[in-house]
């Protein structure tokens, strides 16, 4: 009976479809789209969707190789369940009219209600609505995906897309809302995030770091890379990809996009560089896993300041986000936390290295939105702001995927038998293998 509830509820959602099919016109903005910017938004989308994919080879490349298969799924698998998800509810809670500043109404965009039309989303009243919701949705995949690497090689995949779920809507969704609604209390409050240091790395990083703890660590924690090949496919394709989610966030074909374009290569091209030093002063070689490692912490640290700061700031954020990046995977290593591929070193550090540094360098005259400088150019206010909503996110992120990760293991246990995981995921969990 077990076996066929999940089969039931999906029935049972796409029964939804008929009885809201969503087929009313609206005309609520008078919008006139941009066919430039919507172009560049829909490319933007298909860039961004390419990244969970390019994680899925970033990812399984790192892994054992009994346990590839399984680690690239978990990617597959959020770019599934977060579609329906995004489609149904998700969308409104993060977008849909304000409750109190922390989520949307579900009702508001419910079944993408009112998406239909000549309608926008009031902050890009040049591309629609709709996709606006879809260009978003990429953000909200690849956010669950992230923390797959943490607790790789060692979590059951039915338990695992119940977590992702409950993560979605209780930590990703709020948090989007808070972050990137008009009147989402982080938005009110200040916060400054271009494209998602906060409302994805962040959350992810923190919600990796939880479930390192709560699942322990492996029993044979050996690190022997499958393929190095997959890990530098990966990069290629998150670098490619990243262009999408930062340049995309502009909300069009403009400067700022070219602008956040630039600053994203920048950056990531000084973090790469500065991890392979720091790995050669350590009296290791150079390696292609060092740099792929050192491309996506920097892609990390420029994402909440992509559009609000400097080239020549952005590889000051690129290198800073190496430096101590590296050193958390340092003294990570010389814990008893098996974070499996370092995800919170990674993506929850180098994602609050760039929102340290947003309240350091954005200035006013890379994107008007800026309206407090940051601390380089002495004035305090917006680096309050961002310290104060660094701790404030921090803790939610953290604690709340722990009361998540602990409700999931009491409907569906988290961890494999021990069998399982000396078998592999691969062949216990999908009954595959390289």
């Amino acid at each position: 009976m077990k076996k066929i509830i999940p089969l039931i509820v999906l029935v049972l959602l796409g029964v939804l479809g008929l009885v809201f099919p969503s087929i009313d016109l609206s005309d609520l903005n008078k919008a006139e789209f941009d066919t430039g910017d919507t172009a560049w938004l829909l490319t933007s989308s298909a860039l961004v969707l390419i990244m969970t994919p390019g994680l899925a080879f970033f990812y399984g490349g790192m892994v054992s190789k009994k346990n590839v298969i399984s680690t690239m799924m978990q990617s597959f698998i959020c770019m599934c369940l977060m579609t329906i998800l995004w489609v149904i509810v998700g969308f409104s809670l993060a977008f849909g009219d304000d409750i109190g500043g922390i989520v949307g109404d579900p009702r508001t965009f419910f079944m993408m209600k009112g998406t239909l039309g000549n309608v926008a989303w009031g902050a890009l009243p040049t591309i629609p609505l709709v996709l606006f919701a879809m260009f978003q949705l990429k953000f909200a995949i690849i956010t669950p995906a992230l923390i797959t690497g943490a607790f790789a090689e060692r979590i059951r995949f039915n338990s695992f897309m119940l977590f992702i779920i409950l993560f979605s809507i209780f930590i990703y969704m709020p948090l989007a809302h808070a972050t990137w609604h008009p009147e989402g209390i982080l938005a009110k409050f200040g916060v400054l995030d271009f494209a998602g240091g906060t409302v994805v790395h962040m959350s992810a990083g923190w919600a990796a770091l939880a479930a390192a703890i709560y699942l322990k660590g492996r029993k044979l924690q050996i690190h022997n890379p499958a393929r190095i090949s997959y890990v530098i496919l990966g990069t290629a394709l998150l670098w490619f990809g990243w262009f999408g989610f930062n340049a995309g966030s502009a909300g069009g074909a403009n400067s700022l996009a070219a602008y956040a374009f630039a600053t994203t290569t920048t950056a990531s091209a000084m973090a790469a560089m500065a991890w392979i030093f720091v790995d050669i002063i350590r009296g290791k070689k150079p390696s292609a896993m060092g740099a792929c490692i050192g491309a996506v912490v920097g892609l990390v640290a420029i994402t909440p300041a992509a559009g609000f700061v400097s080239i020549p700031h952005a590889m000051i954020i690129g290198l800073v986000g190496a430096l101590v990046s590296n050193l958390v995977v340092y003294l990570r290593s010389k814990t008893s936390i098996d974070d499996t591929l370092d995800v919170f070193p990674c993506h929850g550090v180098g994602g609050m290295v760039g929102m340290v540094l947003t309240g350091v360098f954005a200035h006013h005259n890379i994107n008007p939105v800026v309206v407090d400088n940051g601390l380089f150019f002495g004035e305090t206010k917006l680096f309050f702001v961002h310290m104060v909503a660094l701790f404030a996110v921090s803790f939610f992120a953290f604690v709340g995927s722990l009361v998540l990760l602990k409700i999931t293991d009491i409907i569906a246990p988290l961890r494999v038998e021990e069998t399982d995981e000396e078998l592999g995921l691969d062949v216990s969990q999908h009954a595959e293998a390289l």
